[in-house]
């Protein structure tokens, strides 16, 4: 009997699906349970329930090519529209009901993909931490006491759980890659304007993009796929072409060692070394030039945000509201949204930013020329209490390498240093020119490529046995010992030599593994070792989690010796 896993990936729901294992009301039913015992973390805004979900499951079109999402569960930021459901930006006051969902919401229903839920934030998407929301502070995946980041909390808190597939946030100043790091997630950022911003309630209209949070880069380029495109009725949208993925000529590093911050900063600066090192050492086998950049021009260009006139765009999408409604916002995002309507605002500081950065971005396009520019995401994290002792410090320092990127035009990815890290995740954002989203493709998956993966042995890869040797030929290091849930069963194979053939059955036993690391791209020449009645496929552990390991096709123990381990 199959298991629902940790995560909902888009590739195992289809498979699920194609076999019959579950229907789309079976996950939707797993979703719904899921979500009631994460109450606590605050997630959502407008939870999963049959009310919201059922007409979407029955309403669901045929499978075809034109329904690449066909059953496939996504959360939607509660400042984008779902039609005939409350959008309040996190704001109950400011709260309407629109009549018909955002123009990329509508899309994706279109493609077969289910909404089921609206996801809460930090409150007019003001923020990167997902602690200011009147719905309730916004909890790490894995560790409650930590911030999820913002201001796309809930989205990315929704995906790390496996309450939904693959989720919408939105992007002005990093709210679609800072949770993205802090719940070991990839964040696509599409360039301004590629994806429709129709139905989007505005933080700053003329910079805000709708992202993706998902479990792999290949899932954000299918999302991407079918979001993307020119909506004539969405004044900031632009046509955008998607190039074939090819990898860069040069990749830039910051010249100077990133400021890390926090507690834990010395634990996030080790994972940034190991995030240059494994890029380093990916360039020199891709013939990939490495050079080293200063980061003080983006730094400046940054800044224009909040500490320029642009701050007055905010303040003019919602001052009314404000004002007429005195007491209804969280007085840290009312300060900084009143900060836009100060009187050293004028026309001619805004026209005197306008130019100052337009010579970055002139200056950004002759630098980021064939070239993808690599900073941390960002330089560590704070628990929910430090957030509170001091809002605007803490939360002023998860934007530090975020905050130029939607100024200066650029497209962007952010993705894990280590996907299965769950007590203090960090990651890297790769960034280039609007119009060269390729060079992001390929890298990134390069990049994902070298990541270690967890891998169970049974039986002759052990240590001391006759095969540990091709393990340890392709980097592989032992972890830890480990055993099975009870739904395993291991034979002594007729075989030359005799191995062990691990088989999952309905009721079995835990078996003894031993675990291993191996990167990504190595496991793949190791599989290529591996031969019938053996391959390798999932296991679960104990402990629920679930590795690579070798199983045994079921007909190749028959009339074969049952046993507990191999000695």
């Amino acid at each position: 009997m199959k298991h629902f896993p940790e995560r909902l990936s888009i590739k195992w729901l289809e498979s699920v699906y194609e076999s019959g294992d579950f229907t789309p009301a079976d996950v939707v039913n797993e979703i719904i349970s899921r979500s009631m015992k994460y109450i606590e973390k605050n997630i959502w805004i407008v939870p999963p329930s049959h009310d919201l979900i059922d007409s979407y499951v029955a309403g669901l079109p045929p499978k075809s090519e034109k329904t690449p999402l066909w059953g496939i569960p996504f959360a939607i930021k509660d400042n984008i529209d779902l039609a005939n459901v409350p959008t309040t930006a996190a704001c109950p006051e400011y709260s309407y009901t629109p009549k018909e969902s955002a123009t990329v919401v509508k899309k994706l229903i279109e493609a077969g993909a289910i909404p089921v839920g609206k996801t809460n934030l930090d409150q007019f998407a003001t923020g990167l931490v997902g602690t200011r929301s009147p719905y309730g502070e916004c909890h790490n995946a894995y560790q409650d006491e930590m911030i999820s980041g913002g201001s796309s909390s809930g989205s990315a808190v929704g995906v790390a759980l496996g309450l939904c597939a693959f989720a919408l946030g939105t992007d002005t100043a990093g709210s679609g890659r800072v949770p993205a790091m802090l719940n070991s997630l990839i964040g696509y950022k599409p360039p301004f304007g590629s994806w429709s911003t129709k139905g989007v309630v505005p933080a700053c209209a003329s910079l805000d993009c709708v992202t993706v949070f998902t479990g792999s880069f290949e899932e954000s380029e299918l999302v991407d796929s079918v979001a993307r495109g020119y909506d004539t009725d969405c004044i900031w949208s632009r046509k955008i072409e998607k190039k074939g993925d090819v990898l860069p000529k040069k990749i830039y590093l910051p010249s100077e060692l990133p400021v890390f911050y926090g507690e834990w900063k010395n634990s996030y600066q080790k994972k940034w070394e190991n995030a240059v090192s494994r890029i380093k050492l990916l360039a020199k086998n891709r013939k990939v030039c490495v050079e080293e950049i200063s980061y003080e021009m983006f730094q400046k260009a940054a800044l224009i945000l909040y500490e320029g006139a642009y701050v007055a765009e905010r303040w003019e999408d919602l001052k009314d509201f404000v004002e007429s409604n005195p007491g209804k916002t969280f007085h840290v995002t009312e300060t900084i949204l009143r900060s836009g309507g100060k009187t050293e605002n004028t026309a001619a500081k805004l026209f005197g930013n306008i130019h100052e950065l337009q010579m970055y971005k002139h200056k950004t396009r002759e630098i980021l020329d064939g070239a993808v520019m690599i900073m941390p995401t960002a330089g560590g994290s704070f628990t929910r209490d430090q957030v509170r002792e001091d809002p605007i410090k803490t939360n002023s320092q998860m934007g530090l390498y975020t905050n130029h990127c939607n100024l200066l035009d650029l497209a962007a990815v952010a993705i894990p240093e280590n996907s299965r890290d769950r007590k203090y995740p960090f990651g890297i954002t790769l960034f280039a020119l609007h119009d060269s989203e390729n060079f992001l493709s390929a890298l990134a998956k390069e990049f994902l490529s070298t990541e270690s993966v967890e891998l169970a042995v049974c039986g002759l890869h052990k240590k001391g046995f006759s095969l540990e040797s091709q393990l340890i030929e392709l980097g592989a290091k032992f972890v830890r010992n480990d055993t099975t849930s009870s739904e395993y069963k291991m034979y002594k194979l007729d075989t030359i030599p005799s191995k062990p053939g691990l088989v999952k059955v309905k009721k079995g036993n835990s078996i003894s593994l031993e675990i291993y690391e191996i990167s990504k791209e190595k496991l793949g020449i190791f599989m290529d070792r591996v031969n019938q009645p053996l391959s390798i496929g999932n296991i679960t552990l104990a402990d629920g989690s679930v590795v690579k390991g070798f199983l045994c096709e079921s007909l190749a123990v028959n009339g074969c010796e049952e046993i507990q381990d191999w000695v």
